[in-house]
């Protein structure tokens, strides 16, 4: 059934309309047109504020007090489906972090079973770990640390077929091959937890890693002498990276940075977690943030705060914040010809956000 919305302004992914209305049938945008070219026969329901193109979590590990890695269940999965919402996010990658082999299988068959029984948000499984430098490691488990055998490595991504999406590991650590064997399932390869120099890491873009996790944090930093990570991800024409927007993990002066020096290729994660006394990591919210055993370890972030964070905190404009929370992840998913944008054959689901940029609402309210 046809179904149009109109708001006081509408932002496609790149441009602000007036005077327009989004014309949905279900699940797809049909059309976004003139008012005046608007059927008469087309309910049409109008607001105040602004529609906008609905945002998406690469790295999120639970919510609410669920822990995936702790609770690897489809119930947990659905708090952190619920949280993400809240905070503006349809789509959303469930993040483990380095952990054993068994606590990996149960979530990848917590995701299956999610899917099996219909339900919405998860895209895949993030794995972050366990393939990481351990002088990076931040809060990861030292001990569960380690670098990828061939053996090892098939057997986690046979068993985890379909469901991984995306692994985070340090380069420096991993052989050509295990990440061309990575690749070769379609999954998305980020360097992350890296003490890799500028030209390993540079080295690895230039091989096919596409996208760094968390922009300057549990990396090689840019130094005059020693560019690391962070300057070759600067200097790479092709590398995305994520990074995070809640004031503690980055300065929002160097977010500001980043975003002039790297452009599209800069996007945002909420690197979320939840409170709990069980497992490997015991995280604890400090005000306004997590900490493991005294370590900074996630984030208390929605997206929809990242995005205001970015245009009030970080000086981004509008438009741009917008696109790092929505169309610049989706292109590192690859799907960002069905999400990200407001325009004919995109997803339906959008965001409504009032004239003090608070989120309002989902839409349609229906899905």
């Amino acid at each position: 059934m046809q179904r149009a919305y109109t708001a006081d302004t509408i932002f496609t992914g790149s441009e602000w309309l007036s005077d327009h209305a989004v014309v949905i049938n279900h699940t797809t945008i049909e059309s976004v047109i003139e008012l005046s070219d608007l059927n008469n026969n087309i309910e049409l329901t109008r607001f105040e504020g602004s529609i906008i193109p609905a945002f998406i979590d690469i790295q999120i590990y639970g919510a609410s007090n669920k822990l995936l890695a702790v609770n690897p269940v489809p119930e947990t999965l659905q708090v952190i489906n619920n949280y993400s919402r809240k905070g503006g996010a349809i789509l959303f990658l469930p993040t483990v972090a380095t952990n054993t082999r068994e606590v990996f299988y149960k979530c990848i068959d917590a995701v299956r079973q999610y899917w099996n029984e219909g339900r919405p948000g998860v895209w895949g499984l993030h794995l972050e770990g366990p393939w990481l430098n351990p002088t990076k490691r931040g809060a990861h488990i030292e001990e569960l640390i380690h670098a990828p055998t061939m053996e090892g490595a098939e057997a986690l991504l046979e068993y985890g077929r379909g469901v991984i999406k995306m692994i985070t590991l340090a380069p420096e650590m991993c052989s050509t091959a295990v990440i061309h064997l990575i690749k070769s399932k379609g999954i998305i390869v980020s360097a992350g937890h890296s003490d890799a120099t500028y030209e390993e890491a540079t080295d690895s873009f230039d091989a096919g890693i596409s996208t760094v996790t968390h922009l300057y944090n549990a990396m090689s930093g840019l130094q005059h002498r020693a560019p690391g990570v962070v300057g070759a991800c600067f200097n790479h024409p092709h590398v995305h990276s994520s990074i995070i927007a809640d004031g503690h993990h980055v300065d929002f002066a160097a977010i500001a940075i980043a975003k002039r020096l790297m452009g599209e290729r800069l996007f945002v994660i909420t690197d979320a977690v939840a409170e709990t006394i069980e497992g490997y990591y015991k995280h604890q919210l400090i005000g306004d943030k997590y900490e493991c055993n005294g370590i900074l370890s996630g984030s208390a972030i929605t997206m929809h705060q990242s995005c205001v964070n970015l245009i009030q905190k970080a000086g981004i404009d509008e438009g741009e914040a917008i696109r790092m929370c929505s169309l610049y992840p989706a292109r590192v998913l690859g799907c960002d010809n069905k999400y990200g944008r407001i325009a004919a054959g995109y997803s339906s689901q959008m965001l409504l956000i009032d004239n003090k940029w608070k989120l309002t609402q989902i839409l349609p309210d229906s899905l």
